[in-house]
């Protein structure tokens, strides 16, 4: 069998929606400063400060 249990993945809580969400192949690398959920959260976390 390929790759992660996806019952096995991390997950956070994006600030700015309060979702959760999990890891993903691209964040590997840097997951440790993931903080958003997705570009657009990311950008209304710019507008709202």
């Amino acid at each position: 069998m390929r790759g992660v249990k996806k019952d096995n993945l991390p997950t956070k809580l994006c600030p700015v929606c309060n979702r959760p969400f999990t890891w993903r192949k691209k964040w590997e690398r840097d997951w440790e400063h993931v903080k958003y959920c997705s570009d657009r959260c990311k950008k209304q976390k710019i507008v709202a400060t």
